[in-house]
């Protein structure tokens, strides 16, 4: 401990974290809107680029796009591990379990009506006006 009462790590802050000053605070703005960006950047030229393996482009992309969804919880949410911010993981993890609950219904759903409803076939005497 120093005089001063702070110990070792009171300035290792994460990212996201509010650091108390405008100019620390708009910088991490700054680099988020520069990662975000070249991100961004690099998912268009993925999909135009033919130096890629094909079927790997939207793996890429779903890598890319993770990233980015990182980059703005980290950055702009101020989404960090801290423990004040165990509310804000919370309602976040709860928000993606409601979406993933969502599209994967859906997908079902989907699935269950295509199989269940297989193609209608028309009858002859329609056939021959056609």
């Amino acid at each position: 401990m120093s005089d001063h009462g702070h110990d070792e790590f009171s300035d290792d802050v994460a990212p996201g974290d509010e650091h108390g000053d405008v100019l620390s605070s708009l910088g991490g703005y700054l680099v988020g809107l520069v990662l975000a960006l070249g991100l961004t950047a690099t998912s268009f030229w993925v999909a135009r680029t033919h130096a890629l393996w094909g079927p790997g482009v939207p793996i890429g992309l779903c890598v890319l796009a993770i990233a980015q969804m990182g980059v703005h919880l980290v950055f702009f949410l101020h989404i960090t591990t801290g423990p004040d911010n165990t509310n804000n993981v919370l309602a976040l993890a709860f928000g993606v379990l409601i979406v993933f609950l969502v599209v994967v219904g859906s997908l079902w759903i989907m699935a269950n009506l295509n199989h269940n409803m297989g193609p209608m076939e028309m009858p002859q005497a329609e056939m021959r006006h056609i």
